[in-house]
């Protein structure tokens, strides 16, 4: 062949997006001619050569092995989230026996540490009366404009506010137990935090996170609203 005729074929040769177009357009082509794919070779990354059809069976296997592992992780999650429900339903239960506000803070005091791995708890209420406060352990609140903008997310959004707080935010909540906090959930008591606020502390860093679920922070907060306004009637 001359250099010009070669020239012109590879001229004349497909190029791979083309190939690709072809056999988009034409999905039965390989089944209406079966033995090309046993004649086919794919380099592997061990660097032997298998078919396409042994490549096909190698990738439908990996793909189920993901399948699998996804399952799995849904079937953990699923488990997770019914010993979470089990565990939220007994507390609302004996927290809705709970005959006075120091009793109902002491159980959900004691159901966040003992059920939840809370290491600190802490509560503000407006208009709590310093007897109230030694009788509860609470603290009073006062909301104003600044204390929006140090929570915006419970007064300004009407979330949680997940994650890792500012020494500002630890020191309000926390107070002297401010340095072992690491991470903490400050859940909104009503609506806007009209009722209060509800702050739970851990020493671990990754226990609250800004991007976890707060579906059951909310609904123990709008508990927790309930519950108050019921035990602080006189």
């Amino acid at each position: 062949m001359t250099t010009t005729a070669s020239a012109e074929s590879r001229i004349n040769e497909p190029d791979a997006e083309q190939v690709a177009t072809f056999l988009k357009q034409h999905p039965r082509f390989f089944t209406e001619r079966p033995e090309l794919l046993s004649s086919l070779q794919l380099n592997h990354s061990s660097g032997s050569a298998t078919s396409l059809i042994e490549r096909q069976v190698q990738v439908l296997r990996e793909q189920n092995q993901d399948i699998k592992t996804r399952l799995l992780e849904l079937v953990d999650v699923a488990r997770d989230n019914d010993r979470l429900n089990e565990r939220m339903h007994q507390m609302t239960l004996d927290l809705l026996r709970t005959s006075s506000l120091t009793d109902l803070l002491d159980s959900l005091e004691n159901h966040l540490r003992n059920e939840f791995s809370a290491d600190t708890i802490a509560l503000r209420l407006p208009g709590l009366d310093e007897v109230r406060q030694r009788e509860t352990g609470a603290a009073d609140l006062v909301i104003d404009d600044a204390l929006k903008a140090l929570f915006p997310g419970p007064f300004c959004e009407d979330k949680p506010q997940c994650g890792r707080l500012r020494q500002d935010q630890l020191d309000f909540l926390f107070q002297d137990q401010a340095a072992a906090i690491e991470s903490a959930a400050v859940v909104p008591l009503g609506t806007r935090a009209d009722k209060g606020l509800l702050a739970i502390g851990s020493r671990e860093v990754n226990r609250f996170s800004s991007g976890m679920g707060t579906l059951f922070l909310s609904h123990l907060g709008a508990l927790l609203a309930c519950l108050l306004e019921k035990h602080r009637q006189p």
